[in-house]
Protein backbone atom coordinates (compact mmCIF):
# COMPACT_ATOMS: atom_id res chain seq x y z
CA UNK A 1 0.00 0.00 0.00
CA UNK A 2 1.21 3.68 -0.82
CA UNK A 3 0.41 7.22 -0.72
CA UNK A 4 -0.41 6.95 -4.77
CA UNK A 5 -2.69 4.50 -4.74
CA UNK A 6 -4.39 6.13 -1.69
CA UNK A 7 -4.65 9.38 -3.68
CA UNK A 8 -6.00 7.67 -7.00
CA UNK A 9 -8.76 6.73 -5.09
CA UNK A 10 -9.48 9.96 -3.34
CA UNK A 11 -9.29 12.13 -6.61
CA UNK A 12 -11.26 9.55 -8.37
CA UNK A 13 -14.64 10.43 -6.57
CA UNK A 14 -13.45 13.82 -6.30
CA UNK A 15 -13.22 14.25 -10.07
CA UNK A 16 -17.09 12.48 -10.39
CA UNK A 17 -14.64 9.11 -11.56
CA UNK A 18 -13.25 10.28 -14.17
CA UNK A 19 -10.22 9.22 -14.39
CA UNK A 20 -8.89 11.28 -17.55
CA UNK A 21 -8.98 14.31 -14.67
CA UNK A 22 -8.16 12.05 -12.22
CA UNK A 23 -4.76 11.85 -14.46
CA UNK A 24 -4.68 15.06 -15.04
CA UNK A 25 -4.72 15.96 -11.66
CA UNK A 26 -2.00 13.20 -10.15
CA UNK A 27 0.08 14.26 -13.46
CA UNK A 28 0.05 10.49 -14.54
CA UNK A 29 -1.30 8.34 -17.31
CA UNK A 30 -5.32 6.99 -16.92
CA UNK A 31 -3.84 3.79 -17.05
CA UNK A 32 -1.64 4.54 -14.21
CA UNK A 33 -4.24 5.55 -12.04
CA UNK A 34 -5.93 2.78 -13.16
CA UNK A 35 -3.35 0.15 -12.06
CA UNK A 36 -2.99 1.95 -8.94
CA UNK A 37 -6.74 1.85 -7.49
CA UNK A 38 -6.63 -2.43 -8.80
CA UNK A 39 -3.30 -2.63 -6.64
CA UNK A 40 -5.06 -1.14 -3.55
CA UNK A 41 -8.55 -3.67 -4.37
CA UNK A 42 -6.17 -6.38 -4.41
CA UNK A 43 -4.32 -5.70 -1.65
CA UNK A 44 -7.56 -5.03 0.72
CA UNK A 45 -9.43 -7.82 -0.61
CA UNK A 46 -12.19 -6.08 -2.02
CA UNK A 47 -13.75 -3.73 -4.53
CA UNK A 48 -13.65 0.18 -3.67
CA UNK A 49 -16.00 1.25 -6.73
CA UNK A 50 -18.80 -0.16 -9.02
CA UNK A 51 -17.90 -0.34 -12.35
CA UNK A 52 -19.51 -0.22 -16.10
CA UNK A 53 -16.97 -1.90 -18.42
CA UNK A 54 -13.96 -0.14 -17.30
CA UNK A 55 -15.17 3.23 -16.23
CA UNK A 56 -16.08 3.47 -12.40
CA UNK A 57 -19.65 4.93 -11.80
CA UNK A 58 -19.63 4.75 -7.84
CA UNK A 59 -18.51 3.49 -4.39
CA UNK A 60 -19.10 0.14 -3.57
CA UNK A 61 -20.32 -0.13 0.42
CA UNK A 62 -17.06 -0.94 1.01
CA UNK A 63 -15.65 1.71 -0.64
CA UNK A 64 -17.82 4.57 0.89
CA UNK A 65 -17.12 3.22 4.62
CA UNK A 66 -12.93 2.87 3.52
CA UNK A 67 -12.80 6.54 1.99
CA UNK A 68 -13.17 8.36 4.95
CA UNK A 69 -10.29 6.43 6.10
CA UNK A 70 -8.07 7.35 3.06
CA UNK A 71 -8.79 10.74 3.75
CA UNK A 72 -7.56 10.20 7.17
CA UNK A 73 -4.40 8.85 6.34
CA UNK A 74 -3.77 11.78 3.74
CA UNK A 75 -4.63 14.21 5.83
CA UNK A 76 -2.25 13.09 8.44
CA UNK A 77 0.33 12.87 5.88
CA UNK A 78 -0.21 16.38 4.89
CA UNK A 79 0.06 17.45 8.84
CA UNK A 80 3.60 15.27 8.79
CA UNK A 81 4.85 17.37 6.50
CA UNK A 82 3.69 20.86 7.44
CA UNK A 83 5.07 19.86 10.80
CA UNK A 84 8.30 19.03 9.26
CA UNK A 85 8.22 22.52 6.79
CA UNK A 86 7.19 24.53 10.48
CA UNK A 87 10.12 23.16 12.16
CA UNK A 88 12.63 23.43 9.11
CA UNK A 89 11.33 26.72 7.81
CA UNK A 90 9.20 28.37 10.16
CA UNK A 91 8.68 31.67 8.51
CA UNK A 92 8.72 30.48 4.92
CA UNK A 93 6.06 28.28 2.56
CA UNK A 94 2.70 28.30 0.89
CA UNK A 95 -0.54 29.69 2.04
CA UNK A 96 -4.15 29.23 0.66
CA UNK A 97 -6.80 31.71 1.49
CA UNK A 98 -10.32 30.97 0.00
CA UNK A 99 -12.70 34.01 0.66
CA UNK A 100 -15.99 35.21 -0.74
CA UNK A 101 -15.83 38.14 -3.06
CA UNK A 102 -16.27 40.68 -0.58
CA UNK A 103 -13.86 39.37 1.83
CA UNK A 104 -11.28 39.57 -0.90
CA UNK A 105 -11.96 42.95 -1.74
CA UNK A 106 -12.56 44.73 0.59
CA UNK A 107 -12.00 42.69 4.06
CA UNK A 108 -8.75 41.15 3.47
CA UNK A 109 -6.36 43.88 1.81
CA UNK A 110 -5.28 45.29 4.90
CA UNK A 111 -4.62 42.30 6.56
CA UNK A 112 -2.81 40.61 3.61
CA UNK A 113 -0.27 43.83 3.33
CA UNK A 114 0.34 43.59 7.31
CA UNK A 115 1.10 40.17 6.79
CA UNK A 116 3.38 39.87 3.86
CA UNK A 117 5.58 42.88 5.80
CA UNK A 118 5.89 40.01 8.76
CA UNK A 119 5.95 37.07 6.54
CA UNK A 120 7.84 38.23 2.97
CA UNK A 121 8.88 34.40 2.54
CA UNK A 122 5.40 33.16 2.45
CA UNK A 123 3.93 32.51 -0.67
CA UNK A 124 -0.10 33.69 -0.62
CA UNK A 125 -2.83 32.35 -3.13
CA UNK A 126 -5.93 33.80 -2.56
CA UNK A 127 -9.33 31.72 -4.27
CA UNK A 128 -12.80 33.34 -5.03
CA UNK A 129 -16.06 31.71 -4.61
CA UNK A 130 -19.50 30.93 -3.38
CA UNK A 131 -19.33 30.45 0.51
CA UNK A 132 -20.38 26.82 -0.46
CA UNK A 133 -17.56 26.80 -3.01
CA UNK A 134 -14.74 27.46 -0.49
CA UNK A 135 -16.17 25.37 2.26
CA UNK A 136 -15.17 22.72 -0.52
CA UNK A 137 -11.95 24.42 -1.53
CA UNK A 138 -10.96 24.15 2.14
CA UNK A 139 -12.23 20.46 2.26
CA UNK A 140 -10.15 19.34 -0.21
CA UNK A 141 -7.24 20.76 0.97
CA UNK A 142 -6.84 23.56 -1.89
CA UNK A 143 -6.99 25.82 1.01
CA UNK A 144 -6.00 26.12 4.24
CA UNK A 145 -8.48 29.01 5.93
CA UNK A 146 -11.16 29.84 4.73
CA UNK A 147 -13.27 33.09 4.99
CA UNK A 148 -17.01 34.16 4.47
CA UNK A 149 -20.33 34.82 6.42
CA UNK A 150 -22.35 32.67 5.06
CA UNK A 151 -22.15 28.69 5.27
CA UNK A 152 -19.30 27.77 6.95
CA UNK A 153 -20.56 26.79 10.40
CA UNK A 154 -23.04 24.27 8.12
CA UNK A 155 -19.61 21.95 8.12
CA UNK A 156 -18.51 19.55 10.66
CA UNK A 157 -15.56 18.87 9.56
CA UNK A 158 -14.96 22.24 10.01
CA UNK A 159 -13.64 24.89 12.76
CA UNK A 160 -15.38 27.96 12.85
CA UNK A 161 -14.00 30.99 14.44
CA UNK A 162 -16.06 34.71 14.74
CA UNK A 163 -13.63 37.35 13.14
CA UNK A 164 -15.83 40.76 12.92
CA UNK A 165 -19.89 41.53 12.91
CA UNK A 166 -20.80 44.44 10.40
CA UNK A 167 -24.22 45.13 9.05
CA UNK A 168 -25.49 46.59 6.19
CA UNK A 169 -26.00 49.82 3.62
CA UNK A 170 -28.50 50.71 1.17
CA UNK A 171 -26.72 52.85 -1.17
CA UNK A 172 -28.65 55.07 -4.09
CA UNK A 173 -27.76 58.09 -6.61
CA UNK A 174 -27.18 61.37 -5.50
CA UNK A 175 -30.95 63.16 -5.45
CA UNK A 176 -32.73 60.01 -4.70
CA UNK A 177 -36.28 60.30 -2.93
CA UNK A 178 -34.58 58.23 0.04
CA UNK A 179 -32.64 60.90 0.76
CA UNK A 180 -34.98 63.11 2.26
CA UNK A 181 -33.88 62.95 5.53
CA UNK A 182 -37.12 60.51 6.83
CA UNK A 183 -36.26 57.30 8.58
CA UNK A 184 -35.63 54.27 6.35
CA UNK A 185 -37.75 51.86 6.96
CA UNK A 186 -38.60 48.35 5.34
CA UNK A 187 -41.71 50.13 3.92
CA UNK A 188 -40.35 52.51 2.09
CA UNK A 189 -37.39 50.39 0.63
CA UNK A 190 -39.90 48.02 -1.00
CA UNK A 191 -41.54 51.15 -2.58
CA UNK A 192 -38.68 50.45 -5.46
CA UNK A 193 -36.36 48.09 -7.17
CA UNK A 194 -33.68 46.51 -5.40
CA UNK A 195 -30.34 45.41 -5.93
CA UNK A 196 -28.90 43.27 -3.35
CA UNK A 197 -26.40 39.81 -3.18
CA UNK A 198 -27.00 36.41 -4.41
CA UNK A 199 -28.57 34.04 -2.11
CA UNK A 200 -26.05 32.31 0.07
CA UNK A 201 -23.76 35.78 0.19
CA UNK A 202 -22.99 38.44 2.45
CA UNK A 203 -25.60 38.54 4.88
CA UNK A 204 -28.00 38.10 2.17
CA UNK A 205 -30.60 35.96 4.49
CA UNK A 206 -30.76 38.32 6.96
CA UNK A 207 -32.31 40.72 4.53
CA UNK A 208 -34.94 37.99 3.05
CA UNK A 209 -35.67 37.39 6.58
CA UNK A 210 -36.17 40.92 7.68
CA UNK A 211 -38.49 41.53 4.54
CA UNK A 212 -40.60 38.05 5.32
CA UNK A 213 -40.85 38.98 9.31
CA UNK A 214 -42.64 42.25 8.34
CA UNK A 215 -45.01 40.31 5.76
CA UNK A 216 -43.46 42.54 2.76
CA UNK A 217 -42.48 41.27 -0.58
CA UNK A 218 -39.69 43.32 -2.08
CA UNK A 219 -39.18 44.39 -5.53
CA UNK A 220 -35.35 42.53 -6.32
CA UNK A 221 -34.93 42.76 -10.13
CA UNK A 222 -31.11 42.05 -9.87
CA UNK A 223 -28.62 40.44 -7.44
CA UNK A 224 -24.57 39.80 -7.69
CA UNK A 225 -21.93 38.33 -5.76
CA UNK A 226 -19.63 41.13 -5.70
CA UNK A 227 -20.94 44.60 -4.28
CA UNK A 228 -19.10 46.84 -6.83
CA UNK A 229 -21.70 45.13 -9.61
CA UNK A 230 -24.30 45.98 -7.18
CA UNK A 231 -22.74 49.99 -7.05
CA UNK A 232 -22.69 50.02 -10.23
CA UNK A 233 -26.53 49.39 -11.38
CA UNK A 234 -27.40 51.42 -8.38
CA UNK A 235 -25.67 54.34 -9.73
CA UNK A 236 -27.59 53.57 -12.89
CA UNK A 237 -30.82 53.86 -11.82
CA UNK A 238 -31.93 50.27 -11.81
CA UNK A 239 -32.55 49.70 -8.19
CA UNK A 240 -31.62 50.36 -4.41
CA UNK A 241 -28.77 49.02 -3.73
CA UNK A 242 -28.38 46.90 -0.26
CA UNK A 243 -24.16 46.02 0.46
CA UNK A 244 -22.33 45.60 3.37
CA UNK A 245 -21.30 48.62 4.78
CA UNK A 246 -17.50 47.81 4.39
CA UNK A 247 -17.98 48.01 0.60
CA UNK A 248 -19.16 51.67 0.78
CA UNK A 249 -15.94 54.20 0.19
CA UNK A 250 -17.54 58.05 0.29
CA UNK A 251 -14.09 59.31 -1.83
CA UNK A 252 -14.59 56.41 -4.26
CA UNK A 253 -18.24 56.11 -4.53
CA UNK A 254 -18.95 59.86 -5.20
CA UNK A 255 -21.92 59.20 -6.92
CA UNK A 256 -23.44 57.68 -4.34
CA UNK A 257 -25.51 58.52 -0.87
CA UNK A 258 -25.09 55.39 1.47
CA UNK A 259 -27.96 54.66 4.19
CA UNK A 260 -27.20 53.36 7.49
CA UNK A 261 -29.85 49.80 7.71
CA UNK A 262 -28.37 47.81 10.46
CA UNK A 263 -31.42 48.78 12.33
CA UNK A 264 -33.12 46.90 9.45
CA UNK A 265 -31.64 43.76 9.31
CA UNK A 266 -29.88 41.59 11.93
CA UNK A 267 -26.36 41.87 12.44
CA UNK A 268 -23.73 39.78 10.17
CA UNK A 269 -20.73 37.54 11.30
CA UNK A 270 -17.85 37.14 9.34
CA UNK A 271 -15.90 33.83 10.60
CA UNK A 272 -12.58 32.05 10.02
CA UNK A 273 -12.43 28.49 9.47
CA UNK A 274 -9.96 25.69 8.84
CA UNK A 275 -10.20 21.90 8.65
CA UNK A 276 -10.92 19.79 11.45
CA UNK A 277 -7.42 17.77 12.72
CA UNK A 278 -5.44 19.91 10.32
CA UNK A 279 -1.34 20.96 11.26
CA UNK A 280 -1.28 24.87 11.24
CA UNK A 281 1.87 26.24 10.78
CA UNK A 282 3.24 29.17 12.62
CA UNK A 283 2.27 31.69 10.12
CA UNK A 284 -0.97 30.43 9.33
CA UNK A 285 -1.75 31.13 13.45
CA UNK A 286 -0.19 34.72 12.73
CA UNK A 287 -2.26 35.15 9.82
CA UNK A 288 -5.11 34.64 11.59
CA UNK A 289 -4.26 36.90 14.16
CA UNK A 290 -3.34 39.39 11.64
CA UNK A 291 -7.10 39.39 9.96
CA UNK A 292 -8.94 39.33 13.45
CA UNK A 293 -6.37 40.28 16.76
CA UNK A 294 -8.97 38.53 19.19
CA UNK A 295 -8.11 35.14 17.39
CA UNK A 296 -4.51 34.43 19.23
CA UNK A 297 -2.85 31.26 18.65
CA UNK A 298 -3.97 30.26 22.53
CA UNK A 299 -8.31 30.56 20.95
CA UNK A 300 -6.96 29.17 17.95
CA UNK A 301 -5.68 26.16 19.22
CA UNK A 302 -8.26 26.11 22.40
CA UNK A 303 -10.91 25.95 19.55
CA UNK A 304 -9.17 23.30 17.73
CA UNK A 305 -8.86 21.18 20.45
CA UNK A 306 -12.16 21.60 21.66
CA UNK A 307 -13.68 20.54 18.40
CA UNK A 308 -11.37 17.49 18.17
CA UNK A 309 -13.14 16.45 21.72
CA UNK A 310 -16.59 16.46 20.20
Amino acid sequence: MNFQQLRSVREAVRQGFNLTEVAQVLHTSQPGVSRQIRELEDELGIELFIRAGKRLTGLTDPGTQVLPIIERLLADSDNLRNAARDFSAHDAGPLSIAATHSQARYALPAAVRDFRQLYPQVTLSLHQGSPKQIAEMLLSGEADVAIATEALTQYEQLVTLPCYRWTHSVVVPNGHPLLDGQPLTLERLAKYPLVTYDAGYTGRSHIDQAFERAGIQPSIVLTAMDADVIKTYAELGLGVGIVASIAYDEERDRNLQALDAGHLFEVNMTRLAFRRGAFLRGYVYAFIETFAPPLTRQVVEQAAAQASAA
